[in-house]
């Protein structure tokens, strides 16, 4: 039987930079739950970001998977991104990321070519390898609580993955007559037509693991600078020093995700990323939980160990005025030369978020479309 493969345009990847934005402008989202709101709120939020977005230029708009957080609703990455995908119509859609060794390679393969088949040409499918959430709720995920053992046959896993989504595993192989549907196996079927692209694969890393295998095979790599800016560079450094050419790329492209949140007022910006952080304290130290109000941080005595946690990880938060963000997002790309960068914006009120994404879009004079 004769096989198509699936290919990846490289315009599928690469962003246009819109109005003086000095590359593309993107959006991670974690689907965050404030004190005092439903998840469902949260879902209608994103809604309302992916809609604004797409309106105002940026290129993609990606969820991230996590589990056993009571304030991150994302959990089902492919499910809240179909939900996206009927609310929009050109943004691109995708995963920051799946977590492949919490899941087997056929069903994320099966997931994302339904997506694909919702929303042709748009949708994105990035790839890591930690688990997203603590080790015993990933024993739960995996069956299994040999949890080193997953990311460490992440290639393997990756190359499994990529061919179920090819679908060109070898003459002999135990998985040569299953094929993941919707695929390509669909147009060698009697009378099949089926589209001869698949999303685009992307990396994602906090540390050189992923940058290195994402240089070595040719593929675009995104970088977690919101909660690693000390391995951001060198990350970066090493993919491009990592980098072969291939079907896919001819030359590196990497993202970084970047937390920033603009607000009208610089007070309330940081009143706002301080009760962020007094979220992260409490997952950090195992009492994770909805996303507090400003004035509950307010009324929140820090102990000198929380205040010290606090300060350190709003200094890697680009926060204040419109100009403000814009400037320290002009000044991490100069330190970087990240191709793209994707934006996550943590607040408790949904309003805040979606208000932040209007702000950055008017300091770039991002075209407004309808």
């Amino acid at each position: 039987m004769s096989r198509r493969h699936p290919t990846v345009a490289e315009d599928e990847i690469r962003g246009t930079a819109q109005g003086t934005a000095p590359v593309p402008l993107s959006v991670l989202d974690l689907v965050t739950v404030g004190a005092g709101r439903t998840a469902g709120d949260a879902l209608r939020t994103s809604v309302a970001i992916a809609r604004l977005t797409e309106s105002r230029g940026f290129h993609r708009y990606w969820i991230a998977e996590h589990h056993s957080m009571p304030g991150v609703a994302s959990s089902s990455p492919a499910v809240i991104l179909a939900h996206l995908a009927a609310h929009t119509t050109r943004i691109r859609l995708g995963s920051g990321g799946v977590m492949l060794p919490n899941h087997a390679p056929l069903v994320i393969a099966e997931q994302f070519g339904t997506l694909e088949a919702m929303a042709p040409g748009r949708i994105d499918l990035g790839l890591g390898r930690a688990p997203g959430t603590d080790g015993a709720t990933a024993a739960a995920l995996r069956r299994s609580d040999r949890l080193n053992e997953g990311a460490d046959d992440f290639p393997q896993q990756l190359a499994e993955l990529t061919r179920f989504l090819d679908d060109d595993f070898p003459d002999g192989h135990p998985y040569r007559r299953i094929h993941a549907v919707p695929g390509p196996v669909q147009a060698t079927s009697p009378g099949g037509v089926q589209s001869p692209h698949r999303p685009p694969l992307w990396l994602l890393g906090s540390s050189g693991f992923s940058a290195q295998l994402a240089g070595s095979l040719g593929l675009p790599f995104a970088f977690a600078h919101h909660f690693s800016a000390q391995n951001t560079v060198p990350a970066l450094d090493l993919y491009r020093e990592s980098f072969r050419p291939s079907a896919v790329l001819d030359e590196p492209y990497a993202l970084i995700g970047v937390s920033a949140l603009a607000t009208d007022d610089e007070r309330e910006a940081r009143r706002q990323v301080r009760a962020a952080a007094l979220s992260m304290i409490r997952l950090r130290t195992g009492r994770p939980g909805l996303v507090p109000t400003p004035e509950e941080a307010e009324a929140h005595e820090f102990s000198p160990m929380e205040e010290e946690f606090a300060n350190s990880w709003n200094a890697n938060v680009i926060h204040g005025t419109a100009d403000e963000v814009r400037s320290g997002l002009d000044d991490l790309h100069k330190r970087t030369g990240a191709d793209e960068l994707m934006l996550t914006g943590n607040a408790h009120s949904g309003d805040v978020r979606l208000r932040s994404y209007e702000l950055v879009a008017d300091a770039y004079g991002l075209p407004t479309t309808g």
